[in-house]
């Protein structure tokens, strides 16, 4: 940085330059912060916006960084943050070259990096990622379990900057309560009884990389405050500990439910999804694009033939319609699943239909009255009711495969324990059945 010139300007003089960084306030006099990021867009300028606003006005930074700015800053300006961050974007600007080079490596006709998909949709999804993934902006990425939420967060690593840096990812719904804090944030020695030493949190792991935060709304509301703070200040404290420590890391969230749902049951809070969401891509279920089977099918099955040490090539066109004529409610990771049990059990080259899960296909919704399987409401059945009975059927069906059903439901299994506890005694049977 000590060899780039720094120009500092005043009024609307910097359209007639070309500078490589922009710092500006978002209240200027003639032209604010937001209406300069417009500008600069529709010139097709390409240089790195960094924008600094009062604390109280995150929110315009926020959307500042959806137009498209690189970072904000806070005043009072903390001098040392704001090198980083111009350190961090003329790293950027060197490295562009370089992240198409990247970009063009993991990018084929039907893929991006570990993501398969010739569909329009999965098209859409890899141009979201491939806007979103140099900049420094968080991302929600919602969809349903199985969907392969993680593998865009790894790809939106993979083609920014921190790619050399760690990638972290956080299971929010595997960690008890009591723990999660500390997981996240690390505790010194003695923070709390069974701290016998120092821990390094989530966050410290991921420093100068990326920290992916899975199935968020289940974080508990109180941690969420502090993940808020460490968001707008990249301070974090740990637990015990009284000396606040500077973070540099790119946070990605993830998440199963409808968020604007999750934030009105009060399960996340408004102010953190209104910082997570400054990007947001949803990943559809496999049944809403279901020409991208074979291809996935493809993908999978050369992973699993490595993996187990197998030479099993391709399905036969048997297996490949009960494959588009199937529901996947546990989307492509059901796909995985299906597919390497059955090239575990495969002697051949060719996978048939008699390699698949016994019933597989059996699990699609039936409308049939005299179904044994079906759900049968009547008139008056409360919500709470309907989804219960729900639950528990499908428990029944998968043979108390709590995993399995989970799955099915598209709720995580986390999820699903709480709903058998609210349950009481009636879940009992079911609550005391096999995870796996």
């Amino acid at each position: 940085m000590s060899q780039e010139k720094v120009l500092i300007v005043e009024d609307e003089e910097n359209e007639r330059r070309s500078p490589s960084i922009v710092v500006t306030d978002l209240k200027m006099p003639r032209m604010g912060g937001l209406e300069l990021l417009e500008r600069l867009a529709s010139d097709g300028q390409t240089m790195a916006v960094v924008v600094v606003t009062a604390q109280g006005s995150i929110d315009s930074a926020v959307q500042a960084m959806r137009m498209g700015a690189y970072d904000y800053i806070t005043k009072p300006i903390d001098t040392d943050r704001l090198r980083t961050i111009l350190q961090n974007a003329s790293t950027l600007l060197g490295t562009r070259v370089e992240l198409e080079v990247t970009r063009r490596k993991l990018r084929d006709a039907g893929s991006l990096g570990t993501l398969v998909g010739p569909s329009k949709k999965m098209q859409e999804i890899f141009h979201l990622i491939e806007m979103v993934a140099p900049s420094t902006a968080s991302v929600l990425i919602t969809g349903a379990s199985g969907t392969g939420k993680e593998l865009v967060a790894r790809t939106v690593h993979d083609l920014s900057p921190r790619r050399n840096k760690p990638f972290v990812p956080i299971n929010c719904a595997a960690i008890p309560e009591t723990l999660i804090e500390s997981e996240i944030f690390g505790h010194e020695k003695g923070a709390f009884t069974g701290a016998l030493e120092r821990r390094t949190g989530c966050f410290e792991l991921a420093e100068g990389g990326t920290l992916l935060l899975d199935e968020i709304g289940e974080m508990p509301v109180a941690t969420q405050a502090k993940l808020l703070r460490v968001l707008e200040d990249r301070k974090l404290r740990r637990l015990g500990s009284k000396v606040e420590t500077t973070v540099d890391v790119r946070v990605l969230a993830a998440t199963n439910k409808v968020p604007e749902e999750a934030v009105a049951r009060g399960e996340l809070r408004n102010d953190l999804y209104y910082r997570l969401n400054v990007f947001n891509i949803h990943m559809p279920p496999l049944r809403e694009h279901k020409e991208d089977v074979p291809e996935l099918v493809e993908r999978l099955l050369g992973e699993m033939s490595e993996k187990h040490g197998r030479k099993v090539a391709v399905v036969s066109e048997a297996v490949l319609n009960l494959f588009h004529n199937y529901s996947w409610p546990g989307n492509v990771r059901e796909l995985r699943n299906t597919l390497e049990r059955a090239v575990i059990v495969c002697d051949g080259a060719v996978i048939e239909t008699r390699h698949l899960p016994p019933g597989f296909g059996q699990t699609t919704v039936r409308t049939s009255p005299e179904d044994p399987d079906a759900v049968r409401l009547g008139v008056g059945t409360t919500v709470e009711e309907a989804e219960r009975l729900l639950i528990l059927k499908t428990l029944a069906a998968t043979s108390n495969n709590k995993t399995r059903a989970a799955e099915i439901l598209g709720i995580s299994l986390k999820t699903l324990h709480n709903k058998l506890k609210e349950y009481g005694s009636v879940a009992a049977d079911a609550a005391a059945g096999k995870d796996e």
